[in-house]
């Protein structure tokens, strides 16, 4: 067991090396998608835009070079720590990154607990009491909240709790200022892992396992808790793993709308700035976080099921 698991996490951990190192060199011509110069761009808003300010931006961006020098810089730079500097706020984009993640990955956390805590119970409610008015009225709800936009949910809530009885602050970066937009976070995905949660219970019901375990007279609070939920725990976990995954990069138009300091607010401002540099650092971190998040939860399904070390 131990020596799956060690040939596993070697195997998990090199695959994800070369995936972030695609992802870099995608990075580094992302630059170059932009339709015409970059660098004429960036500047088009300047007032100090030359012929020689673009020439000295060009040579500072190092865009002078051949397109597969300047990857190859990029990439190296990178897998140091160094993701190039800031057109705007003239400062490395990876202590720009740094400074926000922090805001992000707790951004995140609040918004997957509270879809967990709503998502899984409405899920497993649902699943037990399937075909009755109770698994209608529940599943009537999940479809109803997944057709509400984030965006929307965000400024309802901001008009309830902030404007009218002014129990929340409306924009911020407190911990009190946390409260809003994680409660958008986890009521838009709550109803996706609680139909997750719902479908992999159904899935396990039907096994013939079971069956038995109801035909030895167990309690069925017991047969849920030991042998339904367990099994069932892959599909949750892969739905709030995805969820956390899309939690990190999907929060830019809900960090705008309550002005939260993460990475979602400052990809925003880099595209309306045209600062190419903070946007590639963005397209990395965003991706990083992803695979990283997959390979833990690849790991992760090896210790709920011994069957998946052997994949």
């Amino acid at each position: 067991m131990l020596t799956e698991m060690i040939a596993l996490i070697a195997k998990r951990i090199l695959a994800a090396f070369f995936t972030v190192l695609a992802v870099l060199m995608l990075a580094g011509v992302l630059v170059h998608a932009v339709p015409g110069d970059p660098v004429t761009a960036m500047m088009a808003s300047s007032a100090s835009m030359t012929p020689d300010a673009v020439n000295e931006m060009r040579d500072r961006l190092g865009l002078d070079q051949p397109i597969w020098r300047q990857v190859g810089d990029y990439v190296l730079n990178a897998l140091t720590g160094d993701l190039g500097t800031s057109f705007r706020a003239n400062e490395p984009v990876a202590l720009l990154i740094l400074e926000r993640l922090p805001n992000t990955l707790l951004l995140s956390v609040a918004g997957l607990g509270l879809a967990a805590m709503i998502g899984v119970p409405v899920g497993v409610a649902a699943a037990v009491n399937r075909g009755n008015g109770v698994d209608t009225f529940l599943t009537t709800i999940m479809v109803l909240a997944f057709s509400v936009p984030g965006f929307w949910l965000g400024l309802i809530l901001m008009q309830i709790f902030a404007l009218r009885l002014r129990w929340l602050p409306v924009a911020g970066t407190d911990l009190e200022n946390m409260v809003l937009p994680a409660l958008t976070l986890g009521l838009a995905y709550s109803p996706i892992v609680a139909r997750m949660t719902r479908s992999a219970l159904l899935d396990v019901l039907a096994e013939d396992f079971v069956r038995t375990a109801r035909a030895r007279g167990l309690p069925e609070s017991q047969v849920l808790a030991v042998h339904v939920l367990r099994p069932a725990l892959v599909n949750i976990v892969t739905i709030l793993g995805i969820g956390f995954a899309s939690m990190m990069g999907g929060q830019v138009i809900i960090e705008s709308v309550f002005a939260w300091n993460g990475l979602g607010r400052l990809a925003v401002q880099a595209m309306l700035q045209r600062d190419y540099p903070v946007i590639q650092g963005f397209v990395v971190a965003f991706a990083t976080s992803i695979v990283v998040i997959s390979t833990c939860l690849e790991l992760l399904y090896a210790l709920l099921d011994p069957r998946m070390r052997r994949l």
